[in-house]
């Protein structure tokens, strides 16, 4: 019997990869809590993770060399939110440090216990594998 291994990984690389995205966002609001008129951006995990849950990713190719792009999982691009500032500084910055450190570090917390969720899922296969 034929194992499936994007339905026994279940949405978890999707997650990881989201996790990833948030927190290169987040990094990005940090880094830029000085520059005048950036907006802080976000994106809601939960909604984009249900959204990538039900997309299907149409791949094509564009040269006869091409590897045939079927049942591949394409890049998930989540919608960009700004994030509405609760003290917007004079300059139009709209990065509150204290609430980017907060959502970093939550994020980050949860992109390890995706991979840990992962890992625990990756050893079971092969101790399946090895008949243990």
């Amino acid at each position: 019997m034929p194992i499936n291994l994007d339905s026994y990984l279940g949405n978890l690389s999707t997650a990881l990869e989201l996790r990833g995205k948030r927190a290169e966002l987040l990094a990005s609001n940090m880094a830029n809590a000085d520059t005048p008129n950036y907006k802080a951006r976000d994106f809601d995990f939960k909604a984009a993770l249900g959204q990538a849950q039900g997309q299907q990713v149409a791949l094509r190719t564009t040269a006869k060399g091409h590897i045939n792009p079927e049942g591949t999982a394409g890049g998930v691009q989540p919608a960009l939110q700004y994030r509405i500032p609760g003290q917007p500084s004079l300059d139009g910055n709209t990065v509150d440090i204290q609430q980017e450190k907060s959502a970093f570090t939550e994020n980050a917390v949860m992109y390890q216990s995706t991979l840990s969720f992962l890992d625990s899922r990756i050893k079971g296969l092969k101790s399946a594998l090895r008949g243990e």
